[in-house]
């Protein structure tokens, strides 16, 4: 049947052969063939996981202590604190976040580094495809952007998955509950439009837009926004769906690798 994944690391090898083999769609053309063959390597080593250290610190900590907080990436946070931590990072320092830091500020953090990211974590070489998925009738939206995540880079399409899942995992927990002695559990107010309202211009644009852009929005960038907003809001709500693989897809997978690549198709049986 169909296999679901929470990480690489989640899998077994048989799986994780196949997940991994579908992301060696991309090599950049300046590269060496043993830069070629050591990064195609890499990508399929299901212990080695793809997903910054500072998007995997952020998600973790808001899952441990943020669910709960009332606008959560709506809340303004201090600067200065955001600067101070995103410097550590940069620094390469073991930066450990605690309860005792803010979760506005950590909130802070993982917005700027996905805003700030040179290409966009779903590529400006994808966006007309992410955006032209809308075109399509609802059943084939899904199967289409999983086809377009599968050409994403490796380390793209890992932390895709990892802040997709967090993203749903926030959006779980958007209304208010009752708990088991019947105490209101106030609801995070942040459901799957609202998270894409805020992260899908981050992923998802053709360039970078200044300040004096978003102040004059004119209708055709206020109509490029809503199909962004839109598309990101399907990738949330649908994520575990768009990272299984289908029994059809795993076989055609190794046909074609047999055929265009033996020597992965060889590495991938060698490691047992």
């Amino acid at each position: 049947g169909a296999m679901s994944v929470d990480s690489i690391t989640d899998l077994d090898d048989n799986q994780s052969r196949l997940l991994e083999a579908l992301q060696l769609s991309l090599p950049a053309e300046a590269q060496s063939k043993k830069e070629k063959a050591r990064d195609k390597k890499l990508s399929l080593n299901p212990i080695y996981r793809q997903v910054p250290r500072l998007v995997d610190s952020c998600c973790q900590h808001l899952e441990k202590h943020g669910l709960q907080t009332v606008g959560i990436f709506r809340v303004g946070s201090s600067k200065k604190r955001v600067r101070q931590l995103r410097e550590e990072f940069d620094r390469g320092i073991d930066v450990v976040l605690e309860e005792e830091h803010s979760i506005h500020d950590v909130a802070a953090l993982l917005k700027e580094f996905l805003r700030d990211m040179p290409d966009p974590l779903l590529t400006r070489e994808l966006y007309t495809p992410f955006i032209n998925t809308l075109l399509l009738e609802p059943d084939e939206q899904l199967s289409t952007l999983q086809l377009l995540i599968y050409l994403l880079p490796p380390c793209n399409c890992d932390t895709l998955h990892r802040l997709l899942q967090f993203l749903s995992t926030v959006a779980g927990h958007a209304e208010d509950t009752t708990d088991k002695d019947g105490q209101e559990i106030t609801g995070n107010k942040m459901t799957s439009l609202n998270l894409a309202t805020i992260f899908g211009p981050n992923l998802l644009h053709k360039q970078k837009s200044t300040d004096k852009e978003f102040s004059v929005q004119s209708s055709a960038r206020a109509e490029e926004s809503t199909a962004i907003i839109a598309v990101v809001q399907k990738m949330i709500e649908n994520y575990e769906a768009l990272f299984m693989v289908s029994p059809d897809l795993q076989n055609e997978v190794l046909i074609s690798l047999l055929e265009t690549d033996p020597d992965v198709v060889d590495y991938l049986l060698r490691r047992k």
